[in-house]
């Protein structure tokens, strides 16, 4: 009797049965450890919004975006069945291995905006890097403007002008 070579089965060391004759937990289908067998891809959307919901955490951001996008926005949030963009004001550069971030914030009148800034890129970075995986190479921060203690919000009205 001849005995046949066994095809699907990776020639690595931790593949071989062992003295005992079991076989090892990476000889199973596929070959492998289960890790190993694919590739995952994160949108760079994915990316926006976790970053989006790590600098929204830190005291002394008000809102994310643009005096403009956070216009249209505002509207875009009234319209039924619309909801807010949580990635508003972040836009991710995302590659195989490593992420860049840039954030548009606007700050609270008061604050440090040097402190704020740090925080923002430690909390976006530690959030990004844990829930993703990918290394966070920059983190961009540009403050677009102050909210003042006595001006109106559009975005949090809580009384609608109808009844």
């Amino acid at each position: 009797m001849t005995e046949s070579p066994q095809r699907n089965r990776p020639d690595s060391p931790g593949s071989a049965s062992g003295e005992d004759g079991r076989q090892s937990q990476f000889s199973k289908r596929g070959g492998g450890a289960p890790a190993t067998r694919g590739r995952t891809t994160i949108a760079d959307g994915v990316v926006e919004k976790i970053a989006g919901m790590a600098a929204r955490d830190v005291v002394g951001v008000h809102a994310m975006g643009s005096g403009i996008s956070r216009t249209f926005g505002a509207v875009r949030d009234r319209v039924p069945g619309g909801s807010k963009s949580v990635s508003r004001g972040v836009k991710a550069e995302v590659g195989e291995s490593q992420a860049a971030l840039d954030l548009e914030i606007v700050v609270d009148y008061g604050v440090a905006i040097s402190e704020v800034a740090r925080d923002v890129r430690e909390n976006v970075i530690a959030a990004v890097e844990r829930m993703t995986g990918l290394e966070v190479v920059e983190v961009n921060i540009a403050v677009s403007d102050v909210k003042l203690p006595d001006e109106d919000d559009d975005e949090d009205e809580s009384e609608s002008r109808v009844q």
